[in-house]
């Protein structure tokens, strides 16, 4: 039975392929942020190790698996062990955690650590996903059409993560929790194991003889060297892309997971016309210089259209309601961007293939190689676009870098192939040679035309259009994502913290900050509104994602305020999960407590009925405290504390008193708080009061971070008022247990919590 029939089939395979690997990453990633971070530090150690891993397992497989192995049978065995260390992943995370919390530390050796979970963790299994088309390889030779279909394999494996993605963040993950998803995924690599066996049993295989080591087309380098740099820019751009479009789109779970399936889609699409393109040109050399070219003016249409076309395009998200409607606008306007340099990209892989081929070379070593290759780049430019291009050089002059890059990629090749050729066709040559140096001077202009970012979109977003001549921006920058002892969690504009360090009883306070930039931002252009509070003596800035910081130190407060990003941005969930409630709840010394920053606004019931909820399981205890905008709801602050909380109102209006609490005094008055009666009256519940309201809510926890899905779905909403009267439905009865007052205080203060819920 001829083996070329099953071909297609085996493409069909490689859908299912990339759509396991897919729903993979974004699992782990989940997984291991929860333990060693989700830092811009972190999340480059994690993206290295899964690219690095992949790119060895590439190189190894053609080296330690003999050609005369069925290729089925190698592949389908990958396909099993991927689907075993899934599993092993998933039950062996806690174990992984408590390691990491007992060993763990700050500094290089904190890094290095970090590094060493994630190597442990992602190593073997991506190495195996690396070696499956190296090893599916071997089923074909080095001609032009077997190297066509290598193309249409890479093309499918892309496809299928394009499935994958999508599917892990708007279905798996939004309606069930890793647990499930990682399942999703073993099932896809237990089907396509049982039919690759199948079909190794249905089709004989006999290798060739065995290749020379040095079998390769001649002037190989500067091929190996393009489809670097290729890779190099392809993930440099896909970083700096990501969060210029997350500015514009929101950064939910759902914008990232719609711009990397348009970002594979992309790909795929190239692929698949690359390997047509090197199936039938007699120079696909050429042809992958001339690809590489052409990136110089996609890069720069995507720069443009990031910078000064689609944030003014006409569009206010809030005017609907459904988020569906929004969704779809955001993938056509994704699309519109990004997809031209993706299909170049994608289009380089294939045309590198067939540059390189050579009629008896080891399929695999082609293969291998060449993705090896292309992913060294790739784990280049995601370092340099996360950590070092966008903090050094802004997002213009990065994206400006990357058009010299993808011209001194395609000049490299094109070059070379003007050297090689054939002798009588100088005029000819020199002809080409000429539209080079045009093609060369042409990506230097286009380099000239890429914009900074505009400061309304650093500032207004997704409502930039809506926002236009309304505000000044005064600022714009790009960064990188027993005394009485106090953690504020975010710093923002240093407004919270800065309250916290006027009070003469706070004698060192630690913020969490993690971006770097913020702290010297918010001294420059806030530092009336924050009390100076990054200046100030008693406060130690730690540069640090909060929940990686709790889960490493064995330091105890006796207060923790928590003011994260917005529950909708994609991460933020992990600092409103029970998990993470529990941890704070364990470094807090007797009588500490906890609270917690709510927004009504940009938000929707369910999600606010899950922040609530989520922290009531922890703190059985605990109070929520309503802040009212016009006589409408707009945030809340909930309060936690292990044992049942006792005010003594009178007692905190004596210490206002004092003569240190003047500064504090102040900063009430500033806000319509003239006294501790007044500041108790915003009283809006208990856990008991609520209870009945927060029936139906979805707890937030590690396994599922259903938080940043149900917020996802309500950012654009401004329903405030609504949420707040709803619960304040539940919460009518005064709270006899909960204050401590003179009865001339007590009754002012009933009066005052009846003016503020509006009874």
């Amino acid at each position: 039975m001829s083996p070329r029939r099953f071909l297609p089939g085996l493409l069909l395979l490689f859908v299912g392929s990339g759509c396991a690997a897919l729903i993979y990453e974004i699992v782990w990633f989940q997984l291991l942020q929860l333990v060693i971070g989700s830092s811009s530090i972190s999340l480059g150690i994690l993206l290295g190790t899964f690219m690095g891993g992949m790119c060895v397992g590439s190189l190894l497989l053609p080296r330690v698996i003999s050609p005369r192995r069925h290729p089925l049978r190698v592949y389908a065995l990958l396909e099993l062990g991927i689907g075993a260390f899934g599993l092993l992943i998933l039950v062996s995370m806690p174990l992984v955690g408590g390691v990491y919390t007992a060993w763990a530390g700050e500094g290089t050796a904190g890094i290095v650590f970090r590094a060493v979970i994630a190597g442990i963790c992602l190593l073997p299994p991506t190495m195996l996903m690396g070696a499956t088309l190296p090893a599916i390889s071997r089923w074909v030779k080095t001609t032009p059409e077997g190297v066509a279909w290598l193309g249409f394999f890479y093309g499918g494996n892309i496809g299928g993560g394009v499935v994958g993605s999508l599917a892990a963040g708007f279905y798996l993950l939004r309606v069930f929790d890793v647990a499930t998803a990682t399942l999703a995924a073993v099932a896809i690599n237990i089907l396509v194991f049982a039919i690759a066996m199948a079909l190794a049993r249905q089709t004989p295989y006999e290798a060739d003889a065995p290749p020379p080591a040095d079998v390769r087309a001649a002037g190989a380098w500067p091929v190996y060297t393009a489809i670097a740099l290729s890779g190099t820019t392809a993930l440099a751009a896909e970083v700096i892309w990501t969060r210029l479009l997350s500015l514009l789109f929101g950064a939910t779970v759902y914008s990232f997971s719609l711009i990397l399936a348009v970002f594979l889609f992309g790909l795929g699409i190239g692929s698949s016309i690359g390997s047509a393109l090197g199936r039938s040109t007699a120079r696909p050399r050429v042809a992958l210089g001339w690809c590489q070219m052409l990136l110089c003016g996609a890069v720069a249409w995507t720069a443009f259209m990031l910078t000064q076309s689609l944030p003014y395009w006409p569009i206010n998200p809030a005017i609907s309601t459904d988020p569906w409607y929004n969704f779809q606008l955001d993938f056509v306007r994704c699309l519109w961007a990004v997809l031209p340099g993706a299909i170049l990209w994608g289009a380089s892989f294939p045309l590198a293939l067939a540059a390189v081929a050579s009629r008896g070379q080891d399929p695999a070593r082609l293969v291998g190689g060449v993705y090896a290759a292309n992913t060294v780049g790739a784990i280049v430019g995601s370092v340099l676009g996360s950590l070092l291009l966008v903090v050094w050089l802004g997002s213009q002059h990065a994206q400006q870098a990357l058009i010299l890059v993808s011209a001194l990629s395609g000049l490299l090749v094109l070059s070379t192939g003007v050297a090689e050729e054939v002798p009588g066709k100088g005029q000819a040559a020199f002809a080409r040679t000429l539209v080079i140096v045009a093609a060369a001077a042409g990506a230097g202009l286009l380099s000239r035309t890429v914009h900074p970012v505009p400061g309304i979109l650093a500032a207004y977003g997704r409502y930039a259009a809506t926002r236009i001549g309304s505000a000044d921006v005064i600022y714009m920058g790009e960064g990188w994502n027993a005394s009485t002892k106090v953690l504020v969690i975010g710093c923002g504009a240093g407004v919270t913290a800065g309250a916290v360090s006027i009070d003469p009883g706070v004698e060192h306070e630690t913020i969490a900050e993690i971006e770097p930039l913020v702290p010297s931002v918010v001294s420059k252009y806030f530092g009336d509104q924050n009390f100076r509070v990054v200046d100030n003596p008693k406060v130690h800035i730690l540069v640090d994602d909060a929940r990686h910081f709790l889960l490493t130190t064995r330091e105890k407060f006796d207060a923790i305020t928590s003011d994260p990003l917005d529950p909708w941005v994609k991460g933020a969930a992990m600092l409103y999960t029970r998990e993470f409630f529990d941890i704070a709840k364990a470094h807090l010394n007797r009588g500490g407590a906890v609270t917690l920053f709510v927004q009504l606004y940009e938000s929707n019931t369910e999600a606010v009925k899950s922040e609530i909820a989520t922290f009531f399981e922890a703190f059985p205890n605990g109070i929520v405290w309503g802040n009212t905008n016009n006589g409408a709801g707009y945030d809340l602050v909930l309060l936690g504390q292990v044992d049942p909380t006792k005010i003594d109102v009178d007692a905190v209006q004596q210490r206002l008193q004092r003569p240190e609490y003047a500064p504090v005094v102040q900063s009430l008055r500033e806000i319509g708080m003239n006294s501790a009666v007044d500041l108790f009256s915003t009283f809006a519940g208990t856990a008991n009061d609520l209870a009945p309201w927060l029936k139906d809510a979805s707890i937030n926890r590690d396994r599922n971070l259903r938080l940043q899905f149900l917020a996802g779905l309500g950012f654009n909403l401004y329903q405030s008022d609504v949420i707040y009267s709803n619960m304040l439905a539940y919460a009518g009865r005064f709270p006899d247990n909960l204050f401590i007052a003179s009865p001339g205080t007590m009754e002012a203060l009933r009066q005052g919590i009846r003016r503020e819920q509006g009874r």
